[in-house]
């Protein structure tokens, strides 16, 4: 296999891994209702990704450096077939629950051994390059998954076994063998299996500005369906994921236009403004301001802010690429789910509206801290892990 036809390869298989993450997103309030669960639980399964991808990205981050960039990626294509498998035999919250820890480990190993891989496959040279085709992947799925059950549900009625689920079966295997037979592009390195991320000098505020606008992202996708659900528009729940990672994906040739610092500044600003129109819709009850926002919000979250923050930690990172992503993705994730089950147990008590305002006033302020670090130029080190 040529060394375009494996990064084409990747590539996809990036887009099957992520596109698997969210498939179940338009079920998650059926899944809730036939465990007799509520909006916390709900917040608590779907962070459940985050408890597989955390320990993986903090531990198993430089696992491709060790043993290679294949097997990685092939045991994340399994992960999420066999997670999307357990949902379709026993449909609940308990198995939605142990399906996206499967998702979140699967993630953990495509996304930092993916990104070295592609680097590798089309040269150091195009870093930046193989860093858009990286994100244009993984945001595609992430919010592919989410559209393609949205659809499958409309057009052939409830159904645990949705369309999307089989296209997802059908494709893993025949990617995972396209990957076994992708070659070998660098020789792995000696050392320990398990090795800590690390956190290239200079590259917090890339990571801190990543954290907020995916934890604006993980609102979207397991808040703000919640909302929808009670106001009668759960129809609209596919589209809305969707828009969150896909408007993203359509501003990143905008981005790689403009300097990293630029893409953060025009982030920063989107962030909240894109939040506080999606809680003023659900508080209208009209949907056109949810997908308003939802778009901004992508523009900043999928688009400006994860294509300069994956550009900074490769450039900076030298022969550390997957350990360095690995550390990218411990403030993402870390951004991703926190908010989500804090304000889950805060919709218990006072109600989704005021929920998501309390966290509209929490971006806010971090946007505005994260600004003006950057416009003063205070990206103060980090020290590497070792």
């Amino acid at each position: 296999m040529s060394r375009s036809a494996a990064a084409l390869c990747l590539a996809l298989s990036l887009f099957l891994v992520t596109y698997a993450v969210n498939l179940q997103a338009p079920l998650y309030d059926a899944y809730a209702a036939a465990s007799g669960r509520g909006p916390a639980a709900v917040t608590i399964a779907f962070a459940a990704y985050v408890a597989g991808l955390m320990p993986t990205v903090l531990f198993l981050g430089g696992l491709s450096d060790r043993i290679g960039r294949r097997i990685p990626v092939v045991t994340a294509l399994l992960l999420g077939a066999a997670a999307t498998a357990l949902l379709v035999v026993s449909p609940s919250w308990t198995t939605l629950v142990l399906a996206r820890t499967l998702l979140g480990i699967g993630t953990g190993l495509a996304t930092t051994a993916g990104t070295a891989f592609m680097i590798e496959l089309m040269g150091t040279e195009r870093s930046r390059s193989a860093a858009l085709a990286v994100t244009s992947a993984t945001s595609l799925g992430f919010g592919g998954g989410a559209l393609a059950t949205g659809i499958s549900l409309s057009l052939a009625g409830p159904s645990f076994f949705p369309a999307s689920f089989a296209v997802l079966f059908v494709l893993a295997p025949l990617l995972a063998l396209g990957i076994i037979c992708a070659p070998k592009v660098a020789q792995p390195q000696s050392g320990a299996l398990l090795r800590l991320p690390v956190f290239p000098k200079g590259t917090w505020i890339f990571g801190a500005t990543l954290a907020l606008a995916w934890s604006a992202t993980g609102m979207i996708i397991a808040v703000v369906p919640l909302e929808l659900a009670m106001q009668g528009l759960s129809g609209w729940t596919g589209a809305v994921i969707f828009l969150a990672i896909f408007i993203g994906f359509l501003c990143q040739p905008i981005a790689k236009c403009l300097s990293d610092e630029t893409s953060l500044a025009l982030g920063l600003a989107l962030i909240p403004s894109g939040f506080g129109l999606i809680l003023f819709g659900n508080w209208m009850q009209a949907i056109a301001p949810v997908l308003a926002g939802t778009a901004l919000s992508s523009a900043a979250s999928y688009g400006f802010v994860y294509l300069a923050a994956l550009s900074q930690v490769s450039d900076r990172s030298g022969r550390d690429r997957s350990r360095a992503t690995a550390g990218l993705f411990v403030y993402a994730y870390a951004g991703f789910s926190l908010p989500v089950i804090g304000s889950g147990v805060l919709a218990e008590t006072m109600g989704l509206i005021p929920a998501m305002g309390v966290f509209l006033a929490l971006l806010i302020l971090g946007a505005i801290a994260l600004a003006s670090c950057l416009s003063a130029g205070s990206n103060a080190p980090v020290e590497q892990a070792t």
